[in-house]
């Protein structure tokens, strides 16, 4: 009742409805702002009640109540946005912290499992240059000794290889040497050679030179004559005193070709000075002369006369007379040699020609 007739309840049931109004139609939005709401969704008293004392103290504790829950609830609805915000953070930082924890750990994985060998770039070389120079120094010293080494080697071989080119030309040209000598140059096929079927017409041939010196005697009983027979001059061996020798500087020696042929040339082969024993060229024929010979009838036909220069140790000489025929024999008719009164020599003879017929060769 003092509060009656203070006049404070009825200022605070004047008050509430406005009040209510206020709290009612403000609210908070799902958003975080807050919205203003019409006159129909608030909740309001009448303004003006009618009531007894008693009565109005009680709607103002009433009113007064539901303002506190109002604003409890306000207060929820904004503790409620701002956990949801939080919530927010916390994910956020939960995954930047993940994040941060993988690449720890990745970092970790990675230091622990580095090759041991790192430790090879702090080791006493680096640490120490003038130690580093040293070593390579040495290294460089090592290699210099291999290569000196390997210098000589290759000189050594350089020499080798040397001589062998050595011999090997001083083979070539004892090859050279031996072709001269048996006239292996000469591309022509030889009729007279004694391999191939030649041979030598012992009577119309010269007797061979013999000499006191050209035979060996024992206990006054003769052994054996060093004489070469004819035949010799039909085989290719051309050395010093393997020759045909007659008496005198006039002889003849008939050869029985391998066959009948068309004769076209034939050769003179003699040593050269430089191996002769006597250390002159005297008993080389001369002058001679070349006949062509059948047996059945017997009939000589002049081929040609000709005469031998000792410097040419191999000389071929084209006959002068071409017969349209074939001979089987053909006769060498020595008239003189280069001075020797005693004996000639003779080393070898090839006859050349053809089995078949000439071609005709226009005048």
């Amino acid at each position: 009742m003092a509060l009656h007739q203070m006049g404070v309840v009825p200022a605070l049931v004047e008050l509430t409805p406005v009040f209510l109004s206020k709290l009612f139609c403000n609210s908070v939005s799902p958003s975080g702002k807050w919205e203003r709401h019409t006159p129909c969704d608030a909740f309001l008293l009448p303004i003006r009640v009618c009531v007894s004392g008693l009565t109005q103290c009680m709607l103002g504790c009433i009113s007064w109540i539901t303002c506190l829950v109002c604003f409890l609830r306000t207060q929820a609805h904004q503790v409620l946005f701002n956990t949801r915000r939080c919530k927010l953070f916390l994910h956020k930082l939960m995954e930047k912290t993940g994040v941060l924890i993988l690449c720890a750990f990745g970092f970790w994985m990675l230091s622990m499992h580095l090759p041991s060998k790192m430790e090879v770039w702090q080791d006493d070389s680096i640490n120490n240059p003038l130690e580093s120079l040293r070593m390579c120094q040495e290294e460089v010293q090592h290699h210099a000794g291999e290569i000196q080494d390997l210098r000589g080697n290759l000189n050594q071989l350089i020499a080798k290889l040397q001589k062998m080119e050595a011999m090997s030309d001083e083979q070539t040209m004892a090859q050279k040497i031996m072709k001269m000598i048996q006239g292996d140059y000469i591309e022509k096929p030889d009729f007279a050679l004694k391999s191939t079927g030649a041979s030598i017409d012992y009577e119309q041939t010269s007797a061979p030179y013999n000499h006191d010196k050209a035979r060996s005697y024992w206990n006054w009983i003769r052994l054996w004559n060093y004489a070469q027979p004819p035949d010799v001059i039909l085989e290719p061996n051309v050395t010093p005193g393997n020759c045909w020798a007659f008496s005198g500087n006039r002889g003849q020696v008939t050869i029985q070709l391998a066959q009948k042929v068309y004769l076209s040339n034939l050769t003179l082969q003699h040593i050269p000075k430089t191996i002769s024993l006597s250390g002159s060229l005297d008993t080389a024929p001369k002058d001679f002369v070349i006949y062509g010979m059948e047996v059945s009838p017997k009939e000589e036909v002049f081929l040609g006369a000709f005469q031998f220069q000792p410097e040419n140790i191999i000389q071929m000489f084209q006959l002068q007379n071409h017969p349209p025929r074939t001979f089987g024999s053909v006769k060498v008719k020595i008239s003189s040699n280069w001075g020797n009164p005693r004996f000639t020599c003779l080393y070898r003879v090839r006859v050349h020609g053809s089995v078949t017929p000439p071609r005709e060769q226009p005048n």
